[in-house]
């Protein structure tokens, strides 16, 4: 259980279909739940993400997140206040968590105030920054995230029925058509890397859209070319995406 080696490569595994050993599946559920009993189902009491992560993965091998060892892992993420505390990451990571297995939104009797998808996504929208994206750092810093962005973008994708999730996409979708470089690839932190090119091919599959959009093509590079074929500096051709299978964005690639 945990970022590195935990949740995201089970995630990326099970969407993919790609074979693993025999029990690989079932030796990950039984770890979750000795850690889940453990800790008396508390995954961290201020990290809410850390739930939102299980969930993930739990949900893309055929498991219920709501009957972990006789725990509800979904159940914090009822806690609107609690949820948010951390960031705009506690209401992204919440919907995308919920909506992966089609959750319904757990009533959590403790919280001071009673989660809706809704109040998730009016948190997202409003923390929009005036370039149309988004950051850690709200509207504080030079600007933001591609990799904040696209993962607002992936908790938006299903609710494009609302005229203001709709507009919010589109403003978003341009200021990452912005943000992206001539060879197709994004900068996060001042540093390009092939991480944020894949949030960004996860948001855009996630919204139905294809790869080669016109907006993300620059000069006949697109994204899709940038990650899969990436020069490291002593000049050897690489698939990146097997660099960073390892953390959580290369192995968010590999169901899209």
């Amino acid at each position: 259980v945990g970022s590195i080696g935990g949740e995201w490569a089970v995630l990326g595994l099970a969407r993919s279909g790609y074979a693993v050993p025999e029990g690989y599946y079932q030796s990950y559920y039984d770890a979750v739940e000795a850690y889940v009993k453990a800790r008396n189902g508390i995954l961290h009491d201020k990290k809410y993400t850390e739930y939102a992560r299980v969930i993930l993965a739990l949900t893309a091998i055929g498991r219920d997140a709501r009957d972990v060892a006789g725990y509800d892992l979904t159940l914090p993420l009822g806690d609107y206040d609690k949820t948010v505390w951390q960031g705009i990451n506690g209401p992204i990571w919440a919907l995308i968590a919920l909506d992966s297995g089609d959750y319904p939104m757990p009533e959590n009797p403790a919280a001071e105030t009673q989660a809706t998808r809704q109040m998730y996504l009016d948190h997202i929208l409003d923390r929009q920054r005036s370039d149309g994206g988004w950051s850690l750092a709200g509207e504080d810093g030079a600007g933001s995230d591609p990799d904040v962005t696209a993962t607002a973008l992936q908790a938006l994708a299903k609710y494009q029925d609302q005229p203001a999730v709709a507009a919010a996409t589109q403003e978003a979708l341009a200021c990452l058509s912005g943000q992206q470089d001539g060879q197709g690839g994004f900068a996060s932190w001042s540093t390009s890397n092939s991480e944020s090119v894949v949030q960004v091919l996860v948001a855009l599959c996630e919204l139905g859209l294809p790869l080669d959009d016109a907006r993300f093509v620059k000069k006949l590079c697109h994204s899709t070319l940038c990650i899969l074929v990436a020069r490291h500096d002593h000049g050897r051709l690489a698939v990146q995406l097997a660099d960073h299978l390892r953390v959580f964005q290369g192995a968010s690639l590999v169901p899209a």
